[in-house]
């Protein structure tokens, strides 16, 4: 089983997680964003974090396959 973060799934939720805190936290906004589009992001941020951790978790617990 390769390293968390060798895995292509691992960089998808990276960059995932990253646009999203940096939309909510304001350092990418686009003109007329409004609040509930911050909160959004940052909740999508987080599913996608707690989706990989998920995913991660329940791969390295079914074990070896062969």
């Amino acid at each position: 089983m390769k390293p968390g973060y060798k895995t292509t799934e691992f960089w998808l939720a990276s960059v995932a997680t990253l646009c999203g805190v940096l939309y909510a936290s304001g350092i990418i906004t686009p003109e007329g964003t409004e609040p509930v589009e911050k909160a959004v992001a940052f909740i999508a941020a987080a599913l996608a974090s707690l989706g990989y951790s998920q995913a991660r978790g329940a791969t390295k617990a079914a074990g070896p396959r062969g």
